[in-house]
Parts: structure tokens; C-alpha cells; sequence
């Protein structure tokens, strides 16, 4: 819940770098806020130079405040399976480790049960061609990332692995969802 709107939802997805995720998640109708961090590890605020040596087992995630009135949990579903690969473990293109795995943490046991069903659907279907991996987990501490990372893309959209990796998928998100977008 947010201060601002009572009737705000919290949905937290890891799928691979944050910085892809919370570009493509904030300009999405419906979504309040979206903020990187960390989730799913031992290790108590870490750090971004700790996750990445993926020993602390967090993965780097997004948590997304949205208006369930304007956006549905399975459209971030939906959303959320579209732009990143589910069939990959531990990685997302170059970006290799634990922390950039596949993986929905729900918050109710609602958002459980719709992320099961969801990912069933794709399993059956067989959408991907391959074997999902994506993991459906209890949401645990999320720690908000370092500054630096906050609108990370927006700021640093010129940077190589911006140019690179998280522009093309925004592009592509924008062209595909572009009924969707704010």
C-alpha cells in the first residue's frame, strides 16, 4: 500500500538487471512507482558490489506500486514474462549469476495463486519451446537499491549498456505495449 493511494498494490519481480525492468515497468499505465532492489538472500542490506558476487543469494528485483484499477496483476504478469527470458537460469543475456535469475515474489496469496497459474499456462502451452524457470517465492525483505540505481536508464541512457541491452528492450516494449504506456 502507499501513502498516497490506499487502494495501491505491491507486486516485486527479479528478472534479471534491474535497470531493464525498472525502465520498462515505470512507463507502464497504472504502475505509481517502481523501485530496484534486492530480495531473496541472506544477507541483510546488502549491497550492490555484494549481490553481484552472488554469494549473498539476493536477486537484483524490482517492487512495483501500482493502482490495481488502472492495472491488473496478471497484465504485470503478463508484462513481466514478455521482457525478459524465463527459460534462462541465472542469466539474462551476458548478465550470468543468481542474482540476475528468474523469479515472482508474491505478497498475498492471491498474487500466489494468479503467478501459478499464470506460469502453468505457459508451461502447458509450451509457449517458450523450452523448459520455464522461473520460481514463484514468498516475498521477503526487500532492500531498496543505492540511489545510483533509481531511474537508473533515465539518467544514464547514453551508457554503453544502456545503449546496448536496456534500449532495445524498452523500444521493443513500447512498440508491442504501446496501448499500455503511460
Amino acid at each position: 500500500m502507499n501513502e498516497s493511494n490506499p487502494n495501491s498494490e505491491v507486486a516485486i519481480f527479479a528478472g534479471g538487471c534491474f535497470w531493464c525492468t525498472e525502465a520498462i515497468f515505470t512507463s507502464l499505465k497504472g504502475v505509481e512507482r517502481v523501485l530496484p532492489g534486492y530480495i531473496g538472500g541472506q544477507k541483510e542490506n546488502p549491497t550492490y558490489k555484494e549481490v553481484c558476487t552472488g554469494e549473498t543469494g539476493h536477486a537484483e528485483a524490482i517492487e512495483v506500486i501500482y493502482n490495481p484499477s488502472e492495472v491488473s496483476y496478471n497484465e504485470l504478469l503478463e508484462i513481466f514474462f514478455a521482457t525478459h527470458d524465463p527459460t534462462t537460469l541465472n542469466r539474462q543475456g551476458a548478465d550470468v549469476g543468481t542474482q540476475y535469475r528468474s523469479e515472482i515474489f508474491y505478497t498475498n496469496d492471491i498474487q500466489k495463486e494468479d503467478a501459478q497459474e499464470y506460469l502453468d499456462i505457459l508451461v502447458n502451452e509450451n509457449v517458450y519451446g523450452k523448459p520455464v524457470v522461473t520460481k514463484i517465492s514468498p516475498a521477503t525483505k526487500f532492500y531498496v537499491a543505492e540511489d545510483y540505481h533509481k531511474n537508473y536508464f533515465e539518467k544514464n541512457g547514453n551508457e554503453q549498456y544502456c545503449k546496448m541491452v536496456v534500449s532495445p528492450k524498452v523500444a521493443k516494449f513500447k512498440k508491442e505495449y504501446a496501448t499500455k504506456l503511460k
